[in-house]
């Protein structure tokens, strides 16, 4: 029996009309969420991933502002934008968007962001605050996943959940939200060994590697949850998960397709961040 899919357009789209009609009441008290976006150089990627951002804002009555730099921007510079967006009580939301070009240091650019404006969940306060079970702004595709399978009612508690992948970005945040959802939680990495013998073991399956089609029907359990976060542009143009959606869909129970599963999850978890940043800086 074929997979039940996992449609993250349909999710994303539901969480959207809640974020517009809260935004929509805020406007009639005169408030507004305010996200910028810096986008350093012209990495193609980057571009339309800040135009589908400032796109949101719009479709969602967001306050936006893109700040678009040339790639030979010098640090101090750099760092000058921030300071001026951290003391703009119209922007709750800072985006530094990665990567950036070669010759600027991202650790200190990232910290520099006001951890009450980090919509992104990388400043170490909120990764610390999202650790230890305290409230933060956590990162969005991570947060994107936990609301994925909420939303599907797909039970997470007393779960065994296997995290391929031990990134920043996406495997350890998301291993970290699962435990917070009370799964116990396995983390594989390029020094598992072997690695389909433990994401057999898994009810549900997280692959955030980079490595299209990585993933086969003998490394899933049958009737097993798994969530494909990685978005890999094959030799023909076209785009593949970390997971073989075709061979694995007859295996697992639940699965997420490569586009349309994660990805439109992350842009609206942004939104979701930069909300919930504008009410507390408005003590709401």
């Amino acid at each position: 029996m074929s997979a039940q899919i996992i449609d993250g357009r349909k999710i994303s789209e539901e969480i959207r009309s809640e974020i517009r009609a809260e935004a929509a009441r805020l406007a009639e008290r005169g408030i507004r969420p305010g996200l910028a976006v810096i986008l350093v150089g012209d990495d193609p990627a980057s571009q339309v991933y800040v135009r589908n951002k400032a796109k949101a804002c719009e479709e969602l009555g967001f306050y936006s502002e893109v700040i678009r730099l040339p790639a030979e921007t010098k640090q101090e510079e750099l760092m000058a934008h921030i300071a001026r967006l951290n003391a703009n009580p119209a922007i709750h939301g800072i985006l530094v968007q990665l990567p950036l070009p070669d010759h600027l240091d991202e650790k200190p650019v990232l910290e520099a962001i006001l951890p009450e404006k980090d919509v992104d969940g990388f400043h170490p306060v909120n990764a610390g605050k999202m650790l230890i079970g305290e409230d933060a702004l956590l990162p969005c595709t991570p947060a994107g996943v936990i609301e994925m399978l909420k939303r599907s009612g797909i039970p997470i508690a007393g779960k065994h959940a296997v995290v391929i992948g031990r990134s920043n970005i996406v495997g350890k945040p998301v291993s970290v939200l699962l435990l917070r959802e009370n799964a116990t939680v396995t983390i594989c990495h390029s020094r598992t060994q072997d690695l389909p013998a433990v994401t057999r073991a898994a009810d549900i399956l997280v692959a955030a590697v980079g490595r299209a089609n990585m993933v086969k029907k003998d490394w899933v359990k049958p009737g097993a949850v798994v969530i494909d976060v990685g978005i890999n542009r094959l030799e023909t143009g076209k785009l593949a998960g970390d997971v073989d959606f075709n061979d694995v869909k007859e295996t697992a129970g639940w699965i997420t397709p490569v586009p349309g599963g994660v990805g439109p999850m992350t842009i609206t978890m942004l939104m979701a961040n930069t909300l919930k940043a504008c009410k507390k800086a408005h003590g709401l």
